[in-house]
Order: C-alpha cells, then structure tokens, then sequence
C-alpha cells in the first residue's frame, strides 16, 4: 500500500520534522552540544516512523518533491548573490586549499571504494557506484550516472547509488557538527576573535558584501523574493544551455550562476549597490533551507539501507571513517587550524558525504552554539555548489574509462 502525499501535505510533514527538532535541540542536550542540526534530527524521526510503517504494515510514504525542490532553488540563488568578487579576494587562499582537498577527497573515495570491492571479488562498478557518485555527487549526480552504470553492465545501479546517497546524506549531517564542535574545544578556539566584525551567533548573520542591508521590512522581503524568482528564472535557461554541452550539473546550477553575475554586475553601479537587499536575500535564502533539509530528511527511505549487502555497508563505513580522518587530521591542518578551518571542516563533512545543503546546516549548526564566520559561508557554498560536481564529473569519467 502507498500513501502519496501532494506537495502541501509533504511541506506539512517537513515543517514538523523542522519544529520537532528545534524542541528536540532546546530539550536535548546531546544535539546541542554535538551541533546537530534541527531539521536533521527531526526529519530522522519521522523518517523511522515511515521505516516502522513499511516494515511493520507494508506501508510506504510518497512525498511530493516540489516544494522540497523549489526551496532548494530558493536556497541556492540566495548563496549566488553572496558570490561577490570582493570578498572572495578576502578568502582566496581558503578556497585554493578547500577545493584542492576536495579534488583529493573525491579522488580518495573511489580508490576506497574500488579498491574494497576489487578485494571482495565484487565487480569494480559496485565500488564506482558507492564512491564518489553517491558520496561527494549526492543524490543528483547518482541519478545522472545510474544509467551508464547500467550500461556497462551493473545491476541495480540506481538502487545501489541511491541508497548509499542516503546513507550518505545521513552520515555527513551526524558527523560534521560534532567533528567541528570537537575541533574548536580540542584546540580552544571558541575564545579567538574571529577573522571578521561579524556578530556573533545568536546575532543576525550580517551580508558577505560592504553596505549589507539591514533585513525585517516587508517591502524588502518583497523585493528580495522579486530578485530571487527573477534570477531563478533567467537561470532555468542558463542551465538548459549548460545541459547542451552534455556535461551533468545540478540544477541549480544555472540559477546561482545567474545570481552570481547579477550580484557582481550591479554591484558595480553606485546607484544599484545599495539596493540589493541582501540582508533579506539571505534571510529568505536560510529560512528556504531549514524547510528543504527538513522535507529531504522527513522524505528518506530508510528501507533502502536494509537492502543494502555487507561488502557495501563496509565500503560505506570505510567512506564515513576516512571522512572523520581525513577532515580532522588533513584538511583542519591545511586550512590554517583556526576557528573557519573547523567550521569549513564541517562543511566539508556535509558536501563530502552528503551534499551542499547539509554542509551549510553543519556550519550553520557550529555557528549558532559559537560565532559567525565569514569565510566558510563564501567559500563552502562556492566550491559544493560550483567546482565540486565539475571535478566529481570528470574524476568518475576518468575512474569509469580505466576500469572499463
């Protein structure tokens, strides 16, 4: 039996993962500590109910997507207008060190992965398709290669890309705040001025560019949602001529390139720089992101996992163990072992493992219990967003001619 959910009743359900794991973190002292994010908690909850539904009663939920997707939209576009030029001159070096780490991570995950299953006997494209695929790509990019797996010979591709990107969502939400949470007290961090005149947490987070615009008008909030569904729009056609160079980008790929340019080509005139409304760009831009995290996590089908055989759930284990390793004892060194090394650290648990998304919840998370840092917000999202899936596309072309 399946129970199929429309689009306001799956908002419903992601709202209530959301509030349910705000109380749980008010109440909960574990998740506080460990810098777990509300609407990960939450939506896990209700993600066991449905399991316990589909196991106990043969039950399965369907959740309508497309409030879940339009929010993602909405989410990305925000982070494209925090794309300003001059203050990614203020953290280059980071984001050099950031993406070269994450072009080694990528490269690490299939070397895991193949090389475990190549162990067991299993045949190499089980390793391909629990590497980067489902780690670093997430859900989107596992879908994109599913197919070709297919072709090449490897059954049940989907289901295998799929629920290890499951896995994988879950386990880069769980183990990002706790590792960065882990640094910062590890190496007292929290006492150290932070790399900007940024407010602290419990503040508003202030824009990424000079004159940021105070948030909390409703004519600006119109204004800010006018910009976001314009740069949306003229985004849609950017990605549809980006998917004619037969090239797999993410979705909203296109949008927060738009975003990008638009925050960059006006900011150039005097008269227009000031009336961006970031400061309310940005607070759309967040609230858009608890409500997707909260939709994605309800929506998990955690039924998937069970189906999944030892040898993978060891491959899996193996890539969640050497995330924790590399993130602690590689990229918080590289990063400079400041307080932004360990909350990009968490960042790059999330995208690592999970996707973009999950890796501004983490920072989001560490951010909250300490202070907001600049540099993490600009360069995590630029990298999960923009370089990650252009190098994870050609490191998984580059494994997948090799091995066949």
């Amino acid at each position: 039996m399946v129970i199929s959910l429309d689009m306001y009743a799956s908002a419903g359900v992601g709202v209530a993962a959301l509030l349910l794991g705000m109380f749980f973190t008010r109440k909960i002292p574990f998740l506080k500590r460990f810098c777990i994010p509300a609407p990960v908690s939450g939506g896990l909850l209700i993600s066991l109910l449905t399991l316990m539904l589909f196991s106990l009663a043969d039950i399965e939920c369907s959740f309508d997507g497309t409030l879940r997707d339009l929010c993602m939209m909405l989410f990305f576009t925000s982070v494209g207008f925090q794309c300003d030029m001059k203050e990614l001159r203020r953290g280059g070096k980071p984001l050099v060190v950031l993406t070269a780490l994450v072009a080694v991570l990528i490269v690490a995950q299939n070397l895991i992965s193949v090389g475990i299953a190549s162990g067991l006997g299993l045949d190499p494209l089980v390793g391909m398709a629990s590497g980067s695929i489902p780690m670093c790509g997430g859900h989107g990019t596992s879908g994109g290669f599913s197919p070709l797996l297919e072709q090449m010979g490897l059954s049940g591709a989907s289901s295998i890309t799929m629920a290890a990107a499951t896995f994988g969502l879950v386990a880069g939400s769980l183990l990002g705040g706790p590792l960065g949470e882990s640094l910062i007290r590890r190496h007292k961090l929290d006492g150290q001025p932070s790399a900007s005149d940024a407010p602290s947490c419990g503040e508003e987070f202030p824009a990424a560019g000079p004159n940021p615009v105070k948030a909390g008008t409703p004519g600006g909030y119109l204004a800010a949602a006018c910009i976001l569904f314009v740069a949306m729009a003229l985004g849609s056609g950017v990605s549809k001529l980006l998917a004619l160079t037969g090239v797999t980008f993410p979705t909203y790929f296109g949008s927060l390139l738009t975003a990008c340019a638009l925050r960059n080509i006006l900011g150039l005139v005097p008269a227009w720089s000031g009336k961006l409304f970031v400061g309310e760009v940005f607070s759309l831009g967040d609230i858009s992101l608890q409500l997707f995290l909260g939709m994605a996590m309800a929506s998990l089908r955690l039924w998937e996992l069970a189906s999944l055989a030892l040898p993978l759930t060891l491959i899996l284990a193996a890539q969640v163990a050497f995330m924790a390793f590399y993130g602690y004892f590689v990229a918080f060194p590289m990063l400079g072992k400041n307080y932004d090394s360990a909350v990009m650290v968490s960042g790059l648990c999330g995208f690592g493992l999970g996707a973009t998304p999950n890796a501004m919840a983490n920072m989001s998370a560490v951010c909250f219990k300490y202070r907001y840092a600049v540099n993490p917000f600009i360069v995590v999202p630029i990298i999960g967003a923009m370089f990650l899936d252009i190098i994870n596309t050609g490191v998984i072309t580059l494994f997948l001619n090799i091995i066949h």
